[in-house]
């Protein structure tokens, strides 16, 4: 067991904790806008769809229920834009971190393959790259990388940490230029639904892959869109090649998602007035924390989509981290998503309406 978790970085949540404690003593409680978990209910039609499923004795199926493959296919056709969506393109995961960290072992890469990822960028793409043994790098633009052994590139768009979006024409070139290659694309777009200065399209849409899903597949959750993150509820959409080989792995290693869950996700895809009221409650956050830190002396860069303000004081995220944690505000700090992040800090808009208020008033 040492042999696997050495190969792996210090967990970077645990450097956080000293900051938490200093924030958790303020007279009037911490506002925790670091990890980006939810806070606001599962919509009401989700749990009782949950509940409808409880009596589930049977083992599940790792492919899903027909119903949910039909809700996955008619989500990604009327949401993405994809055309001949059928159930060989979807596949259901045990929340798209679990997908993110063991998808280089379950591809079979290790030693001599690559793995690519943005320069700033989730951390599990990196662990994923590690626990399989394979080499992995960053980069500013995926087609100046040397194409050589890259077996993997992961996009992601709209960008954790910044909330940057990638353009449909910058998408199109990227996907060329992979396929020109022979390099396998994941596309993680797990905040395509929290659009807010701009509209993100999926590498699945005709326009950008030419009507063709070869090689491209793309990740989505529920996580943020349904406020499902306790469920682990998410799924891939793309290439039957790459998703069949998949899902026979997946069987192997017992990798299903519970049938209360299953038909949890029938319900939330199939339910657009949820989203929309979620999607207005953060963008009121959102608008509430950016003034706040703008007048408190911070820019805020991208963060044109996803659940996240990009913000900089201009010095060591670490001295902002510690900053905030005095008025009693935890955030995470830049440098868990590479070091080009070193001076930013990532605000999350998942607090309730009132812990936001308290961090707009303290700021």
């Amino acid at each position: 067991m040492s042999a696997v978790s050495d190969r792996l970085p210090t967990f970077p949540w645990d450097r956080l904790e000293p900051y938490k404690k200093t924030a958790t003593a303020h007279p009037d409680g911490i506002v925790d806008l670091s990890v980006g978990t939810p806070v606001d209910p599962v919509p009401e039609l989700i749990q009782k769809a949950l509940v409808d499923a409880a009596d589930s004795p049977g083992y599940p199926t790792v492919w899903g229920t027909p119903e949910l493959r039909d809700a996955l296919t008619g989500w990604v056709a009327r949401r993405l834009g994809a055309r001949d969506v059928t159930h060989r393109h979807v596949l259901p995961i045990v929340g798209s971190k679990e997908l993110v960290a063991w998808l280089p072992t379950q591809l079979g890469l290790g030693p001599g393959d690559r793995v690519a990822y943005p320069r700033l960028a989730y951390p599990t793409y990196e662990v994923g790259a590690r626990l399989a043994r394979a080499g992995y790098e960053v980069y500013d633009d995926p087609t100046e990388l040397d194409p050589a052994g890259l077996k993997l590139l992961w996009l992601n768009s709209p960008s954790n940490p910044t909330g940057k979006v990638l353009g449909k024409d910058e998408l199109t070139r990227i996907v060329a230029w992979a396929r020109e290659h022979g390099v396998l694309v994941f596309s993680d777009e797990c905040y395509i639904e929290l659009g807010w200065e701009a509209d993100p399209v999926s590498v699945l849409h005709p326009d950008v892959n030419g009507g063709r899903m070869d090689g491209l597949v793309a990740v989505h959750s529920l996580s943020k869109r349904s406020n499902l993150a306790g469920y682990r509820a998410a799924f891939l959409a793309g290439d039957p090649a790459v998703l069949g080989p998949l899902l026979e792995i997946r069987k192997h290693g017992g990798m299903m998602t519970s049938a209360p869950t299953q038909a949890a996700v029938v319900a939330a895809l199939g339910d657009d007035t949820h989203v929309r009221e979620q999607r207005e409650r953060y963008l009121a956050r959102r608008t509430a924390l950016r003034a706040a830190l703008e007048r408190h002396g911070f820019r805020i860069e991208h963060s044109e989509a996803s659940l996240y303000l990009w913000a900089t004081r201009g010095e060591s995220c670490w001295e902002t981290v510690a900053h905030l944690a005095e008025l009693g505000i935890l955030v995470a700090p830049g440098d868990f998503y590479g070091s080009a992040g070193e001076s930013f800090v990532r605000v999350a808009l998942t607090a309730s309406d009132e812990r936001v208020a308290a961090a707009v008033a303290r700021l």
